[in-house]
């Protein structure tokens, strides 16, 4: 944990803190002007006071007891260990697991856990190995299947003829880089938002033509021709420096807003798309390399 002034002289702080989703809740309330520097994967917290501010805060985070609650973590794990290829034991317990979202979840549910992307481990104290525990059995079981192995034999055995026809439709619907929206409610241009279907998209213009319906594929679920009529809007695909400057809403989206077609994205939602624009900038330098090669 670091806590540094703010670049640029501006009033504030800057602080790095491991990250536990339900001190992250807390944070945002008692600091409601907090926001998520993603480039430099800091908090910035504004005023002149901040950093005393934090200091006090992060005091009062820490549990009472804590050596304690470590030394009968430890005591817990000697008696009762947890033998599993995905943990591993040092000065606190590291997990270590193929990517999951249940394993995220349980996980986040964990008090005083953290992510550590670096190394892409989980740091659980001694403190929290009771719930550490009883959240194991579901932790190792999603990290099982979503080994890459395990995720080929699946992908295998549901590749049925009406799933690779359903495919086709969706790789064809996706190159003509349109989508559904309400004609009442239509998206920010040139902004990233979150979609049902295709995940973050940068919408750039219509020309109002009405979306047919009923889809007969089953692709565009959240166009109901109930709900209003619908209009194709043109998109792309967003790029890293655009994904950074996003806001990251507070709530899931609602019903109303699923309907729509579109909504502003979690924070879980932003980190997976800025993963996704990472991996395609990677691709693109990839092939710039190769064709400087081969010419």
């Amino acid at each position: 944990m670091t806590i540094r002034p703010a670049a640029g002289g501006t009033a504030g702080i800057e602080a790095r803190l491991p990250y536990d989703r339900g001190m992250v809740q807390r944070l945002m309330r008692v600091f409601p002007r907090a926001r998520w520097r993603e480039a430099e994967g800091v908090w910035f917290i504004p005023g002149t006071t901040a950093e005393r501010r934090l200091t006090r805060f992060l005091a009062e985070q820490l549990p009472p007891g804590g050596d304690h609650a470590d030394a009968k973590g430890r005591d817990a794990h000697e008696f009762d260990p947890i033998d599993s290829p995905y943990l591993e034991v040092a000065d606190e317990l590291l997990v270590r697991t193929p990517y999951s979202r249940t394993v995220v979840a349980q996980m986040h549910a964990i008090p005083w856990t953290w992510w550590e992307a670096e190394t892409k481990t989980w740091h659980v104290p001694f403190r929290s190995y009771d719930e550490l525990w009883q959240r194991w059995p579901e932790i190792e079981a999603a990290a099982r299947r979503n080994e890459p192995e395990e995720r080929r034999k699946r992908r295998e055995a549901e590749w049925t003829p009406e799933r690779q026809r359903r495919a086709a439709l969706l790789a064809a619907e996706r190159r003509r880089h349109r989508y559904p929206v309400l004609a009442g409610d239509p998206p920010p241009l040139d902004r990233p938002v979150m979609t049902e279907r295709f995940g973050m998209l940068v919408f750039t213009g219509t020309d109002g033509e009405i979306a047919e319906a009923p889809d007969p594929a089953g692709i565009y679920t959240h166009a109901d021709p109930a709900g209003g009529d619908y209009i194709w809007a043109d998109w792309r695909r967003p790029e890293m420096e655009e994904l950074i400057g996003v806001w990251a809403s507070r709530a899931e989206a609602g019903p109303a807003e699923q309907a729509r077609g579109w909504w502003q994205p979690t924070r879980e939602e932003l980190r997976q798309a800025r993963r996704e624009a990472r991996v395609r900038d990677q691709i693109r330098e990839r092939r710039r390399l190769d064709a400087e090669a081969a010419s």
